[in-house]
This record gives structure tokens, sequence and C-alpha cells, in this order.
């Protein structure tokens, strides 16, 4: 077995004081972070080898790098993804994990091992196609292991985008929670923008707590960099929901950070509605 060490990086929960590798199907090693309390955080596919026995690292590198640098340009954020360490994720509760996008079959066993029994995906196909995911063989293998997969699409580095597909997210989440065969799995490509605010949205308008509130305890889990403005305009847009609301715009920053009672029953109802759609 090969033991690789893990440098601190956006993508993990710090402060990371050491990471012990296992030994994985055509994987060269996983390697899981731990915070100071011995918390399991985040994990990593090092290396995958192809049926040869070759080792393919860095080979999308261009990609990697015009997609941090797409993503630091639009998102404003100081995070990258290392799609070369394979997929990470963190988490965030006893119901919710927040990551990267699985990138081989092989990730779907090592999610099971952490109970995930739904996968949440808010990729869209060109996300897929342009990391060269072999999509229908992770279905396929989430279909033969019992793991719900699910895709709510949203458009990646677009707060508009994510404002409007939050509450369809948020319904396949609450859904999956309540079903409660086992852990939700939601990812994007790198879970710091859309997988995240599906998360913190769901606290939100779930979890009987503010935005500001919801935000920060991800956030010090993952760090990570979701458009907050995003998730308080769909909240604005399902609690507002008639003819007679001003424009969302015109409105304060704060507006919208939390919400009374009946706001938050009225979200819920409306957010329920959306299953199956």
């Amino acid at each position: 077995m090969r033991t690789f060490v893990l440098s601190p990086c956006p993508l993990i929960s710090s402060p990371l004081q050491r990471a012990r590798t296992e030994e994985r199907p055509n994987c060269l090693a996983y390697g899981r972070a731990f915070s100071k309390d011995g918390t399991k955080n985040a994990v990593f596919c090092r290396a995958s080898e192809s049926s040869s026995g070759a080792v393919r690292i860095g080979t999308k590198g261009n990609r990697m790098e015009d997609y941090n640098t797409a993503m630091k340009r639009m998102m404003r954020n100081p995070y990258e993804y290392h799609h070369d360490l394979g997929m990470n994720y963190t988490v965030i509760s006893d119901d919710i994990i927040v990551g990267s996008q699985p990138q081989k079959p092989e990730d779907i066993y090592h999610l099971m091992e952490e109970k995930v029994a739904y996968i949440l995906s808010l990729q869209q196909d060109k996300d897929i196609e342009y990391w060269d995911i072999d999509i229908d063989a992770i279905v396929k293998i989430c279909n033969k292991l019992g793991v719900r997969h699910m895709r709510r699409p949203a458009r990646d580095f677009d707060p508009n985008s994510l404002r409007s597909q939050l509450p369809k997210a948020v319904s396949s989440l609450e859904w999956a929670i309540s079903d409660g065969k086992g852990r939700v799995y939601v990812h994007c490509t790198a879970g710091l923008g859309r997988a995240p605010a599906v998360a913190i949205a769901y606290m939100f308008w779930f979890c009987n707590t503010n935005l500001d509130s919801a935000y920060g305890e991800l956030t010090s889990k993952r760090p990570c960099g979701p458009n907050k403005t995003a998730i308080r305009g769909a909240t604005y847009d399902l609690a507002k929901n008639g003819p007679w609301k001003e424009p969302f715009e015109s409105l304060p920053e704060y507006a919208f950070n939390d919400i009374a009672g009946w706001e938050r029953k009225l979200i819920q109802d409306r957010v329920r509605e959306l299953r199956g759609t």
C-alpha cells in the first residue's frame, strides 16, 4: 500500500492533522483527512489505475486550470478544484454529505461505506462531458447497489440559474432525507458552489435557522463560496410568490436572511409540492 501525504488546501476542512490511506479496487490509495478531534471530514481518491495498470494522473491539467480560472473570476472566491486528487467530500450532518463529482463507479462503493443511499447531482450534461465522466457507468452501479441517483441541473457559476433551481433541488434533498434510508450525497463539479448552496438552503428552510447561521455552519466544515444572494433570492421567490411583490433587487442586502414562522411553513409547503416535477 502506498501512502500519500495530503497538504492543506481550500477543499479540506481545516485544521488537518493527519491522513491515513487504505486500499480500494482500481485505486492506488484513498486518503482520509481528520480534524483535531479526530472527526473524519474529507476523503480523496489520489489516482486511479486502468485495467493495464497504467496510472492516469494530471491528464486533465489544462481543463482543471481553465475551470479554476473561471471559478475565481465568476464566483469571486479563492477556492480551487483539484480533479487529479479524485472525489472529495465533507460530512455536514447525520443526513447530508457535500462534495465533488464521483469520477468512476468505484467511488459509489466508497460512498456506501459512508451510508449514502441517495446521490443528488447539480451538474448539467456539459459539466459531465467536460471531465469525461462515464455517467452511464456511475448510474448503472448506483442501480445495482440500490443507491438512488437524482439530478437537478443548474448552470455552473450562474447565480440566476442556481436561484431558479434551488427549490426543486431542495425538494429532492428534503424528500430523500424524509425517506430515511441513508445519507444524501449532494454534489456538483467541485462541491464548492451549487451543492453547498442546496445544503444551506435546506438547512435554512427546514431546520429552523437563519441564513447566516446555516451558511456559517456549513462553510466552517467545508470552506467554500456558495452564492448567498442566490439563496436569498430563492427564499424570496418562495415566500413572496404573488403579483404584488416588489422586485428582489430593490430590497436591502439583509432582506430574507431570516424569515418568519409562517413564511417558513409556506416555503416548506411549496418546496414539497415540487416533488416529482
